[in-house]
Parts: structure tokens; sequence; C-alpha cells
């Protein structure tokens, strides 16, 4: 079969379909099974490597010192009461600071990308102080199991996340307006948060304190048995979500022209961000900035034009487990990692201050 056009005979070409191209407004997307870039897998490489050698080294580090081969045979060994230290004591603190740090990792890439801003995170936009909302709430009400705690946060998560979404919704979804609403959400949880700490015990509001600061010291492997299976599924839920991610960085127009659904995606974007962050609130508290910073930097280290989601993942392991790793031994007491990760943090805004000032 041929076409004929003002008169004209086209011969079929072979395989008996005429070739397609994007219309003259519209960008051509890469395939789904594009070529990763060789520079963002070197950096993946480079940061996992380091993830794995921070870990051993968090492994090692305590009252009871072993050398990385001692760490080693004690992981894939029976070496006794150094088993017992490495694998029962300091391995579910080094997981969780892996598996934790990935999560606000990816939760930063999700909202930096859908905000178009480097200042959309979940811990900027209030998010995460919602999650802290939700467990300050019921441990008020004298629950205080994990499961409750669990449940609270990411109840709270999602509730504040929704109530940021339609007072910032004007006819659509801007991220500026995301984040404006979010500062301002922030503020107002942060006083109610404060009020509900006056309200408890004293004992109760210092350990509601501490916990609210994002600390590891309290994590084992039985509060990880809900925290885990959730990371994981809210993670596949991520990958399922890149495609249309990647869509939208590209434009409304251009996200509606292959088919995408622009504001169910970006909802179905905010829940799983704020899924992520609420996660990692109920088992260790807020943890600040992680999700800030760590896109960020994975965006430079791979050289990539968006934020790429592993890369991401990868950087947010290794800085919360290295924060944490400081939180332990930078003192003779430990203090939780949060206090290193605002640290962390505000020096990443001095340099993103000082960076936008040289470009003026």
């Amino acid at each position: 079969m041929s076409d004929t056009r003002d008169g004209g005979h086209v011969p079929e070409p072979a395989g008996g379909q005429f070739p397609t191209r994007p219309s003259a407004g519209t960008p051509a997307l890469a395939p789904w099974r594009h070529r990763i870039p060789r520079r963002m897998i070197v950096a993946c490489t480079i940061i996992a490597v380091a993830c794995v050698a921070m870990s051993l080294l968090a492994l090692s580090l305590g009252d009871y010192p072993l050398t990385i081969p001692e760490v080693v045979s004690a992981l894939f060994g029976d070496q006794g009461f150094a088993t017992t230290v490495v694998t029962q004591w300091r391995a579910p603190r080094v997981v969780a600071g892996l598996v934790f740090g990935a999560a606000l990792g990816l939760s930063g890439a999700l909202f930096q990308t859908l905000t178009d801003n480097p200042l959309g995170s979940p811990d900027v936009i209030g998010f995460s102080t919602g999650s802290y909302t939700g467990v300050l709430i019921v441990t008020t009400l004298g629950a205080t199991s994990a499961a409750s705690t669990s449940v609270a946060a990411v109840v709270a998560g999602i509730i504040t996340a929704l109530v940021i979404y339609v007072l910032a919704w004007r006819g659509g979804m801007q991220g500026f307006r995301l984040i404006v609403v979010g500062i301002a959400a922030t503020a107002m949880l942060t006083a109610i948060n404060t009020f509900l700490l006056l309200r408890m015990r004293t004992e109760v509001a210092m350990s509601a304190s501490i916990w609210g600061a994002g600390t590891l010291s309290l994590v084992s492997w039985a509060k990880l048995t809900f925290a885990l299976p959730a990371a994981a599924l809210l993670v596949a839920c991520t990958v399922l979500l890149a495609r249309p991610l990647r869509q939208l960085e590209l434009g409304n127009d251009t996200a509606l022209a292959h088919g995408t659904r622009v504001e169910s995606s970006r909802l179905a974007i905010l829940v799983v961000g704020v899924g992520l962050v609420a996660v990692v609130t109920a088992a260790v508290g807020p943890i600040a900035f992680i999700s800030l910073s760590a896109p960020q930097v994975a965006r430079r280290l791979a050289r990539s034009a968006g934020i790429p989601l592993l890369t991401s993942a990868f950087t947010g392991a290794l800085l919360l487990v290295g924060a944490d790793v400081v939180a332990q031994h930078l003192t003779t007491n430990p203090i939780p990692v949060g206090i290193v990760t605002i640290v962390i943090g505000g020096a990443y805004l001095l340099a993103l201050l000082f960076r936008e000032a040289r470009s003026l």
C-alpha cells in the first residue's frame, strides 16, 4: 500500500510503516529505555563505594573498636562477641542510615523536580514538621507504641501535604506557590509542636524533644520491621513515577502532548514523596536538610540537566551515614544526627546564597 499526496506517488518504506516525528513545537522525549550517561554511572559507582567504606567505618567504631577485617569476618562468620556487636548493635543503625538517607534523597529529588526549585524540599515545605505533629498528638493522647507513632506520622504527613496542595492550588499547581504556602505551614506547625511539648509531662517532653531532633540511637531490627518494607514499597512507586516525572520536567504542555495526566501525576509524586519522609520521621524523627542538599549535590556530581533519582538516593545515604558517624564520635557524648545535618544544611544554604549572589 502506498500514499498519494498532491498527485505524487510516495513509495511505501520497508516494514510497511511510515516514520513519525514529533511536531515542530514539541521536543522529542528520549526513549524509556534510554542509555544511562557514563558520567552518572561513574558518579553512582563512586558514591556507592563511599557508602560501603563509610558503613564499614561506622561498624568498626565504638566502645568496642574493631578493625575492618574483623568487621568483615563478623558479618560473614561467627566471631563470638564481635558478631553480636556488629550485627545486633551497630548494623541496624547503619542500615537505617543507608535506607533512610536514600529515602530522604529520593524525596528531595521528587519535590525539587516537581517545584523546579532547589529549595523545594519536604523539610522546607513543611511535610516533615507535619509528620512530627502527628507523632506529638498521639503521644499527648498516651499512645506511644511504635505502630501508633508510625501510623500517626504517615497520616499526618499526608494530611499536611494535601492541605498545602489545596491552599497552593490556583487553577493549577506552581512550584513557587507550593514552597511559599509550605513555609507558612511550617511556621504554624512548629508553633503547634511547641505547644504540644509544653503540655506533656517533663520526662515525656524531654524524650520527644530528643527524638524530634532526629536520632538513630534508638534503632533496632525490631523497630525497622515496618520502616524497611514501607520504604521499599515507596521506592518501587518512585521507579514507576520516574517517566511522568521526566515528562513534567519538559513542561505541562509537552507532558500533556505525550499523554501524561499532569495533575494526577503531580498528586501521585506528592503522596509518594511525603510517604518517604513520613516513614523516616516515624522511625527516627525529623532529619533536616538531607532531602534539601542531596539532590543538588547529586546533580552536580552527575553533571545532569535534571535531578538524577538514583544518584540522589546514593548521595542521601552517604550523607546520613557520614553525619551519624560524626554525631556519634565528634564529642564525648553522642548527639542526635539531626543536629549534624542541620549544620550541613546551613553550610549548603550559605553556599547556595553565595553562588546566587555571584551570578547577579
